[in-house]
């Protein structure tokens, strides 16, 4: 039975099929403490993106190539960012999130 400190948790990763991860307990597990390092790091990689980001829009000559490369990572860390605000949502009783 999960008690209501079980609730799933939505992992910052996905499995090697793609498909949304989760666990069970009550945040202090290992799998939980991963999952708060991971949340971590993928936040500084998103402020470190936009920051990169910024400096390339200041710049009068940026590539296609570069702007690409760019939008690309953009999406990946907004897709990050995401799942964490769902997860940490979730955690707080929000609801309106769709995990994925």
């Amino acid at each position: 039975m999960v008690s209501e400190r079980e609730e799933p948790r939505l992992l910052p990763w996905v499995s090697p099929e793609g498909k949304t991860c989760f666990v069970l307990g009550d945040g202090e597990g290992f799998v939980s403490r991963m999952a708060d390092q991971v949340e971590a790091v993928q936040l500084d990689m998103a402020d470190d993106l936009v920051a990169h980001a910024e400096g390339m829009l200041g710049e009068s000559k940026v590539s296609e190539r570069e702007l690409r490369f760019l939008v690309g990572h953009l999406v990946w860390a907004l897709r990050d960012v995401r799942r964490v605000a769902v997860s940490r949502g979730a955690r707080l009783g929000a609801s309106g999130g769709v995990p994925g």
